[in-house]
């Protein structure tokens, strides 16, 4: 059998049934690499080992005695540091939150627990789930296993960077534009963004009420169906819950793919991406194709139009989720969150109905092409850059690949497709709503004729600290694009009217983000029918 660091979920739960694995070994196992790793890594903020000990006890009494609860029992996981944790502190990686600590459970938590489920800790995320990296929050960002100088993806950073480093093999993120499929793609392993509804986000801090969902992390698509099997079901206390019928994902996985039907939206990397992303994307449409998948090329949601709605919708949301504190402690939000949320400020009501109507639009193109086919395969993402090379004003000004997947309330699943230069590549299934069996069956036989997932970063050669992270060089934004004497006093008037106040540091990540907010504004205010409303947050069975 592998070291027990190296075991999957799936491998784990195996040998804890056949009792060659107790939950305590496995469980101490993990906490000792973590304590040994992670001033490399920074995947926590908070590890809980005396209480995941005592609940991994309990578990293998439970075992023992004969009463096993199904796969997760005795499995240890991580929770990323927005899921309420009862008398333990849940922070958003925020100094804001430093001092939060709920009296409740997440409900994602709870069922986990139900399940048997052992919490080894709170993991690292993006502040306040948006943003990333930070250089300027309380604790440092996650690095990524596989090249500590390299960025893990936000915003489900130390969720991705723990399964990685073989710290876990599960784990919880949440996804708003792509923060589950971002991170499992820049570290290699296996996030699934479950269909708009199926899984509670009771007891998450919120960043956006419209498009945020929770969901698994693992090494593979299996592992990801085990966890979905836990977390999946109707919640009445989260209003944006819906009664889906009950599936059983594990169950659903098959090694081949006969008769599945398969879109390739070509448009998200032809012409665009590195060479090696390109082959690796060919060389996986090649071995969909062996296992017997129909492929066809099909459009899908433009990538500019998918992530003004996701903006549009998304940021004047998380704005009025932290309104009072943007207004009388904006200087304890690190430099990367103000920039990505301040502007939203800029935006009206108008833009907020407008976006929604656009996203009815889109939610409805996106949804026509699932007569043609099953499930779409597409690029997630290429190689993960250097920490110090990312630039926050990015958000405004570059579409990504997860939004569309985000705004068409449907599943995707992210996993590793190929390396580049000793950095992991990915790509995404996604599917209709109801559809997470069917992308989770596509991922699993793809993982079952290939081995890209079972690559494990070496850290011991690392050195015993991380390398020292330095922020991105000042940008010359200002100069590049500077807003005119109208425009500026409009970013002031704005800031005014929200209450915010008025230094430099609050107008400056305003006027830099203001001509791009402008030019969305346009865009979304295109010309529509009376009857064109917006978007229902929960999907339509049919």
């Amino acid at each position: 059998m592998a070291a027990l660091h190296e075991l999957s979920l799936a491998q784990a739960s195996r040998a804890i049934a056949r009792r060659e694995v107790s939950p305590v070994e496995l469980t101490q196992a993990l906490l000792e690499r973590i304590q040994r790793l992670d001033g490399r890594v920074h995947a926590f903020i908070l590890p809980t080992a005396e209480l995941a000990l005592a609940q991994a006890a309990q578990a293998q009494a439970e075992i023992a005695a004969g009463r096993l609860r199904g796969p997760l029992h005795g499995i240890p996981f991580g929770l990323k540091d927005i899921y309420d944790t009862a008398g333990i502190p849940t922070t958003g990686h925020s100094a804001v939150f430093r001092d939060r600590v709920p009296d409740r459970d997440a409900e994602c938590l709870r069922r986990l627990r139900a399940s048997g489920a052992v919490l080894v800790g709170k993991l690292a995320t993006h502040e306040m789930a948006h943003g990333g990296p930070s250089h300027d929050l309380p604790w440092p960002a996650a690095r990524n296993p596989w090249n500590l100088a390299r960025f893990t993806g936000g915003s489900s950073s130390g969720s991705a960077a723990a399964l990685a480093a073989r710290f876990l093999p599960a784990a919880c993120g949440s996804d708003t534009g792509g923060s589950i499929r971002g991170p499992a793609s820049l570290c290699g392993v296996s996030g699934h963004m479950p269909t708009a509804g199926l899984v509670s986000r009771r007891g998450v801090i919120p960043n956006s009420y419209t498009l945020d969902r929770c969901g698994p992390m693992a090494r593979t698509a299996e592992d990801c169906a085990l966890l979905l099997q836990a977390l999946a079901g109707h919640d009445p206390g989260d209003p944006g819950s819906f009664p889906w019928p009950a599936r059983d994902y594990a169950a659903a996985l098959t090694p081949d793919l006969r008769g599945v039907r398969i879109g390739v939206v070509r448009e998200y990397w032809e012409g665009s991406a590195a060479p090696a992303v390109a082959q690796a994307m060919e060389a996986a449409l090649a071995t969909l194709r062996e296992l017997g998948a129909e492929l066809m090329t099909v459009p899908w949601l433009p990538l500019r139009n998918a992530l003004d709605v996701k903006i549009g919708v998304g940021e004047p949301e998380i704005f009025s989720v932290h309104a009072e504190a943007l207004r009388c402690r904006p200087h304890d939000f690190g430099e990367d969150f103000l920039q990505r949320v301040l502007p939203a400020c800029l935006l009206g009501a108008v833009d907020y109905v407008n976006a929604g109507r656009e996203h009815a639009r889109l939610m409805r193109q996106a949804r026509a092409v699932f007569g043609r086919c099953d499930v779409l395969v597409t690029l997630a993402q290429g190689a993960a850059p250097r920490l110090d090379a990312c630039r926050p004003l990015d958000f405004w000004r570059k579409p990504n690949t997860y939004a569309p997947a985000n705004i068409s309330g449907g599943p995707a699943l992210a996993v590793c497709n190929g390396f580049d230069g000793g950095l992991p590549l990915g790509m995404q299934i996604i599917g209709p709503p109801g559809g997470d069996a069917a992308v989770l069956r596509v991922g699993h036989a793809y993982q079952q004729a290939t081995a890209w997932h079972a690559r494990m970063p070496d850290l011991d050669d690392a050195g015993p600290e991380a390398p020292a992270a330095a922020p991105p060089p000042a940008q010359d934004d200002d100069a590049e694009d500077a807003p005119d004497a109208a425009l500026l006093a409009l970013c002031e008037q704005a800031a005014r009217r929200a209450g915010l106040p008025l230094d430099e540091r609050i107008l400056r990540p305003i006027r830099r983000a203001a001509p791009y907010v402008m030019e969305m504004s346009r865009r979304l205010a295109a010309p529509r029918r009376l009857d064109e409303a917006t978007a229902c947050v929960l999907p339509p069975l049919a």
